[in-house]
């Protein structure tokens, strides 16, 4: 009992998400996946600064 008018609310929201027309701005969508504008870091140093975790007997 009680779950009632847990469950309305969320068939509520699944309706209204899934009936209500979304103005999604793509582009910003697609800035966001690729990760805006970052300047890309030098492989070699990345590889130096994680360096110290690496198992000594793998190489």
């Amino acid at each position: 009992m009680g779950r009632g008018r847990a469950k309305a609310k969320q068939t509520k929201v699944a309706r209204d998400l899934k009936y209500r027309t979304h103005e999604t701005d793509l582009s910003a969508l697609a800035r966001e996946l690729h990760g805006g504008e970052e300047v890309e870091s030098d492989p070699v140093e990345d590889l130096d600064k994680w360096s110290d975790y690496a198992d000594p007997q793998r190489d």
